[in-house]
């Protein structure tokens, strides 16, 4: 497996950066009830502090939507997704479960305030290139959609783009049959670097503490654009 990020990234915000995290060996469930319990406390917790906060008072939420425009793109129409779910939430929508690794992956993309993807290694079709999208960029994402990703980061390997921090793709999703994985962490650009690396480490271990498995991570950003298979 390998991961490159494009030049054309780093030259709009040179201190853009990437976390990946690579899983062997995982075993998805539905959630046990310990993460059904957190999420659900987090968003009942998250309702309440929006009653003095808005959402685009929000850190993460805010540096998104600033990098957002810096790209082109329009976060009013195509919104980051852990706004989209914090918005969901100011409404009482909350997320529901689907199984343990989305959920665990909707936690901490709300938790630290991050959009993140996770993908079954098993349905990416060789290299993943991380860009930014075009016109021509589409897929049909898991909100059931058609998306055309103009202006906004996408990967995509040989078959096409299966991934961004919008929405992701229905192609690539992880379900319980999935054994490797892939995960994306879009990292806040003013993130130092060994702080990225203790985030990653910390996801990683709560990841595999309750998928099992191994697991090894990496970051891309403007001194490193490649991360290899071994990951």
């Amino acid at each position: 497996m390998l991961v490159k990020l494009d030049d054309s990234i780093t030259e709009i915000e040179p201190s853009f950066k990437i976390g990946i995290i690579h899983y062997t060996k995982i075993i998805v469930t539905s959630s046990p009830q310990m993460l059904k319990g957190r999420l659900q406390l987090f968003q009942e917790q998250l309702f309440f502090e929006m009653d003095d906060k808005p959402v685009n008072d929000f850190a993460g939420i805010k540096e998104w939507r600033a990098l957002w425009k810096k790209f082109g793109a329009d976060p009013n129409r195509y919104r980051p997704s852990m706004e989209a779910m914090y918005r969901r939430i100011a409404k009482q929508n909350y997320i529901t479960p689907m199984h343990s690794a989305v959920d665990l992956n909707n936690f901490f993309s709300m938790q630290y305030e991050i959009p993140m993807g996770i993908y079954d290694v098993a349905k990416i079709q060789g290299e993943t290139n991380i860009t930014i999208g075009t016109e021509e960029t589409t897929y049909v994402g898991l909100n059931g959609r058609d998306n055309t990703l103009k202006n906004i980061i996408t990967l995509q390997d040989e078959a096409g783009p299966f991934g961004s921090p919008f929405v992701d793709s229905a192609r690539t999703a992880v379900t319980e049959d999935t054994t490797e994985a892939l995960q994306i962490v879009f990292l806040r650009p003013s993130l130092k670097i060994e702080e990225s690396k203790k985030l990653l480490e910390s996801m990683a271990s709560m990841f595999t503490q309750i998928h099992g498995g191994d697991f090894k991570t990496n970051i891309l950003n403007t001194n490193f654009h490649t991360s290899k298979g071994e990951l």
